[in-house]
C-alpha cells in the first residue's frame, strides 16, 4: 500500500497543509480537516464486491462499513454518496435493492445519500464516500494508545471465514444469517461512548484483520499490544470453518504482511492464528480504554446494552503478542 500511495506523496512533497489533521502522514481509517476553532470535517470512502447473496443485505453492509470510517474516528456522518460499478445485464430489481440497502442503512445513521456515481463493470462493486464531523482536535486515531489502556473490541471475529465458506456453498444458513446481522451493525453507539467518555484511540477492523488493524495501532502509538486469544469474540461457525480452511486469500496477505509484527503464544493453534489474520467487513471498533475511564465505559456500554469485550492490554514495548 505504501508503494501505491508513493507518487501522492511525491507529488504534495514540501507542501503544507496545517488544516489537513490526519491525511497520508498516518495510518488512520479516514482523512481529517480543520473547519474552524469548533470542528473538523471527517471523509471517507469504501466499497468491496458482494459477500452476502441478498443484495438488500449487500447494500446494507456496504454503507455500514463505509459509515464505520467515521465511527471509528469519532465523527457524525452526515453525508453521503454512493459508488457504484454495476454489470450492464445486471437486472434491475438486483441493483435497485443494493441501493435500497444502502439508503435505508444510510437513514438509520442520520445520514442523507444525496446522489453518486455509478460506471459498467463485470462484477458489482459498491460503497459510499461519507463525510461527517468531529470536535476540533477531539479525533480519535491509532496514535493515541497508552500503556495501561485496556483493549475492547465491539463485534466477534470470523466474517471473512464464514462468507468465504458462503460462496464454497460449505455454510450453515444460521451461521450466515448472525454474520449479516453483524456486519449490518452499525459502530454509531459504541463510537458515541468512546467520544463521550473522552478516549483518544481506536480503529474499525476491516480487511487488515484483527491483527493487521492493532498492529497498525501499535507502531503508530509506539507501544506493544498483548491480546488474550481467549477473550477473543469468535462469531457462531467461524471455528468450525476456520478448522476447514474457508479463509478468504486476504487472510494469508494478511499474515504475510503483518506476520513479523506478531508474536503467538505455543498453545495458539493455526486455524486460531489464521482467524485473527481473516479479512473482516464492517467488523467491530477497537478501543484502547485508559484505567481511570474503564469503569465507566463498561456502565455507559451496559446501559445502552452494547457488546464490549476485553481482549487485552497496551504494554510498553512493540508489536502485538497473543498469548
Amino acid at each position: 500500500m505504501a508503494q501505491v500511495l508513493r507518487p501522492i506523496k511525491e507529488t504534495y512533497k514540501g507542501l503544507s497543509f496545517p488544516d489537513l489533521m490526519v491525511g497520508l502522514q498516518s495510518p488512520d481509517d479516514a482523512a481529517v480537516w480543520k473547519l474552524d476553532e469548533t470542528r473538523d470535517l471527517v471523509v471517507t470512502t469504501d466499497f468491496f464486491t458482494p459477500v452476502v447473496d441478498d443484495p438488500y443485505d449487500y447494500g446494507a453492509i456496504a454503507a455500514a462499513n463505509s459509515l464505520s470510517d467515521i465511527y471509528a474516528m469519532g465523527g457524525t456522518p452526515f453525508l453521503a454518496l454512493n459508488i457504484a460499478a454495476l454489470p450492464p445485464d445486471l437486472p434491475y430489481d438486483i441493483s435497485s435493492e443494493i441501493i435500497r440497502g444502502a439508503a435505508e442503512k444510510a437513514r438509520e445513521a442520520g445520514v442523507v445519500i444525496a446522489g453518486g456515481h455509478t460506471v459498467q463493470d463485470k462484477e458489482p462493486k459498491f460503497g459510499l464516500v461519507v463525510l461527517g464531523f468531529v470536535d476540533h482536535g477531539k479525533s480519535l486515531t491509532k496514535a493515541g494508545a497508552k500503556s495501561g489502556d485496556r483493549l475492547f473490541l465491539s463485534k466477534p471475529i470470523g466474517f471473512g471465514v464464514t462468507t468465504t465458506a458462503l460462496k464454497q456453498e460449505k455454510a450453515d444458513p444460521a451461521d450466515i444469517h448472525l454474520v449479516v446481522e453483524w456486519m449490518k451493525r452499525l459502530n454509531r453507539d459504541i463510537s458515541t461512548i468512546a467520544r463521550d467518555m473522552g478516549l483518544r484511540c481506536a480503529t474499525d477492523i476491516t480487511g487488515f484483520s484483527l491483527l493487521g488493524h492493532a498492529s497498525e495501532l501499535a507502531q503508530a502509538s509506539h507501544v506493544q499490544l498483548r491480546i488474550n486469544m481467549k477473550n477473543v469474540p469468535l462469531v457462531e461457525g467461524a471455528l468450525k470453518y476456520a478448522r476447514m480452511g474457508t479463509f478468504p486469500g486476504g487472510a494469508a496477505d494478511n499474515r504475510m504482511y503483518f506476520g513479523d509484527i506478531v508474536t503467538f503464544g505455543p498453545s495458539i493453534d493455526e486455524p486460531c492464528q489464521m482467524l485473527l489474520f481473516d479479512p473482516q467487513t464492517s467488523g467491530g471498533l477497537l478501543l484502547c480504554v485508559p484505567e481511570d475511564k474503564l469503569s465507566g465505559f463498561i456502565r455507559q456500554a451496559k446501559t445502552l446494552n452494547l457488546p464490549v469485550w476485553e481482549i487485552g492490554r497496551v504494554e510498553e514495548g512493540s508489536g502485538v503478542i497473543v498469548d
